[in-house]
């Protein structure tokens, strides 16, 4: 009798691990099933859209009048840390001085910011252009735009031309201020040595005037496992050195010379900018905190652009100028997916683990 319990038992125990395991099956069956037809809709979704836009960039401009921000801020710290004899004395001060300025209205200098976070491939830079473009449309000559600057550098193309656009602020006669709180280098100095006049946080990191290219080569191990890579061009120098064809001393030297080349351009804008600059001590890649760069002539001042802004703030109107690109329906399929797959993972784990 103890026996065929023990087997009714162990039976049922068969039973609901069946149940137990084509559920599971079943349920990933399921999500499979889902998230195969996901992405092919992503999929044609991208590419509808792809064949739509034609490569047109969109987006926004937006405008900021920071010396309304930092006011507010103010405003809510009185709010919050005066006593009620101070604030109504203050009230009173407030509607003495709006009083005088409806008699009197002061028309303040404009002043405008622009700030830009560069990457290695620089892919700011279409953001740039077209606020360097919106300010020019209405900025005056003599009036500033203030740059707040941060990039490590990167490919020579999208720096040299982030560069340039800030060149035409400067041909159409308005004064161009660089602001760096953490790094301007390589690349990012590029930019940095067009303005005017450069402020530096303390510890910001300025220089590497220098130009750095590293090609991997698997040449020698695919080698081992006996296979042959043809690398066929048209021009002697067409591809000097190559991933996977075997590299050749002349085409290092060819490399070489290219590398050289440009980072000959690199120190002529430079020297062009800053003529104060001692270029030959300056361009071997090094780079500098702040307070030390300033004895080189790298920069002129240190401040942060907090700093700067707001002290320009008490005598100039200052706008914000930013464009926000807007995200490609595939920029934003993908962040839908990676949250989807996210999501379908959390619900699993909760599912079927302990």
């Amino acid at each position: 009798m103890k026996n065929q319990t023990n087997v009714l038992n162990n039976s049922f125990k068969l039973m609901e691990n069946a149940i137990l395991w084509s559920d599971y099956f079943l349920y990933l069956l399921k999500t499979v099933t889902f998230l195969v037809a996901f992405i092919i809709i992503v999929g044609v979704l991208i590419k509808a859209s792809k064949s739509e836009s034609g490569g047109a960039a969109k987006g926004k401009l937006s405008t900021v009048f920071l010396n309304k921000q930092w006011e507010s801020l103010k405003s809510h710290m009185q709010q919050n840390m005066l006593s009620k004899k101070a604030l109504k004395a203050l009230e009173k001060d407030e509607k003495a001085k709006k009083k005088q300025q409806a008699k009197a209205p002061e028309d303040k200098e404009k002043a405008f910011s622009i700030l830009f976070k560069g990457d290695i491939q620089a892919s700011q830079v279409e953001s740039l252009r077209r606020e360097v473009t919106a300010i020019l449309s209405i900025a005056e000559p003599g009036q500033e735009v203030v740059v707040s600057l941060e990039s490590p550098g990167g490919a020579v193309s999208g720096y040299g031309l982030a560069a340039s656009q800030l060149i035409r602020l400067k041909e159409a006669g308005l004064k161009l201020t660089i602001c760096i709180d953490k790094v301007a280098a390589s690349g990012g100095y590029m930019m940095a040595c067009v303005g005017d006049k450069i402020y530096a946080a303390p510890f910001a990191i300025v220089g590497s005037i220098g130009v750095l290219s590293q090609v991997p080569n698997v040449h020698r191990f695919l080698k081992r496992f006996d296979v042959d890579v043809d690398v066929l061009t048209a021009g002697k120098h067409k591809a000097p050195l190559t991933l996977m064809g075997k590299n050749t001393e002349e085409g290092r030297q060819k490399h070489l010379e290219d590398l050289n080349a440009i980072h000959q351009r690199f120190k002529t804008l430079v020297s062009s900018q800053r003529e104060q600059l001692d270029i030959d001590a300056v361009s071997e890649g090094d780079f500098w905190l702040a307070e030390d760069a300033i004895e080189l002539n790298l920069v002129d001042e240190i401040k942060t652009s907090d700093e700067y802004l707001q002290s320009l703030a008490a005598s100039k109107d200052v706008y914000r100028v930013t464009w926000e690109p807007q995200k490609s329906l595939e920029q934003r399929l993908k962040g839908a997916s990676s949250a989807f797959f996210e999501s379908a993972e959390a619900l699993l784990k909760k599912r079927w683990l302990p």
